[in-house]
């Protein structure tokens, strides 16, 4: 199996975790907060599972890959967070949406990052140390 297809399912069952946790966070705060909160979970889920099972092992400590991975997600927290409020907020009810409207919003946005992230931490987060 690629790299990136081990990528893909850790990021599949990464965001099937931010999405059950904003459903959680969800009941107690804004669906705005809810959405930053759950990533947060979720990006945890994902570098623990991106360290053990796809990525080799880069030389780094534990720390400088996790700070390394935290800042190619700040990126990747303003597509997710900007594409679900996008949708939620301006394009489904300018459609006439709102059958899940900020679930199906909230799934588009996880999705958004995939490529970019895939790449930011191949050539950063777990580059070899030289």
């Amino acid at each position: 199996m690629s790299e990136f297809t081990r990528f893909l399912i850790v990021g599949g069952f990464s965001a099937g975790v931010n999405v059950v946790c904003r459903y959680v966070i969800d009941i107690v705060t804004s669906y705005s907060v809810a959405i930053v909160l759950a990533y947060l979970i979720a990006m945890t889920t994902a570098y623990t599972l991106s360290r053990l099972f796809v990525f080799e092992k880069s030389g780094q400590s534990m720390a400088s890959e996790y700070t390394r991975f935290a800042l190619v997600n700040v990126v990747a927290i303003f597509l997710v967070w900007g594409t679900s409020m996008l949708f939620a907020r301006v394009i489904f009810p300018g459609i006439g949406w709102s059958w899940h409207a900020d679930d199906i919003a909230h799934m588009i946005g996880v999705t958004i990052p995939a490529i970019s992230s895939y790449l930011g931490h191949r050539h950063f987060t777990f580059s070899r140390k030289a």
